[in-house]
């Protein structure tokens, strides 16, 4: 392989890391500790200078929330859109050329709060539930009434 087309595969791919830490909102040192390598290892790979072994691919996958196969694609020059699965929402959203990094952590925000598993509580009974929600509910204000009050009008001619 010529030097040229694989130093551009190196600072394609570091670009392609970088983008999803940043996507992922993480620092360079986070990033690094999350996929348990060294920082100045992390920062080569991100410019370039170096590209990760399978099994470093790995870990960094897991820790940029990226599926491995994409990364292990792109390391090897490909897109990692000729996967023969079909693409998971968080997935597309983080390769759409069309939208820039705000805009993909902003969608991926608003999904994480429609496909985040529910917090698991512990099931009361419909008793207690519906006495506590009888607790909190404000209370109900009377409308006032448009009709005369006979006492008033006692009082008024008095």
């Amino acid at each position: 392989m010529d030097q040229r087309p694989r130093a551009r595969l190196y600072e394609s791919f570091g670009a392609y890391v970088r983008s999803q830490r940043q996507l992922a909102q993480l620092t360079l040192r986070q990033a690094a500790e999350l996929a348990s390598i060294s920082n100045p290892y992390l920062s080569q790979i991100e410019h370039g200078l170096a590209l990760p072994s399978v099994t470093v691919l790995s870990a960094l996958a897991d820790a940029l929330q990226v599926s491995a196969d994409t990364l292990l694609l792109r390391a090897a020059g490909g897109s990692g859109s000729g996967t023969h699965r079909p693409p998971m929402t968080e997935e597309a959203i983080r390769h759409d050329a069309r939208l820039d990094d705000a805009q993909k952590q902003a969608l991926l925000a608003v999904l994480s709060t429609f496909v985040r598993p529910p917090a698991r509580t512990g099931r009361r009974s419909a008793a207690v539930d519906s006495s506590s929600a009888a607790e909190t509910k404000a209370p109900r204000r009377r409308q006032p009434s448009h009709a005369p009050d006979p006492q008033r009008k006692a009082q008024d001619h008095v």
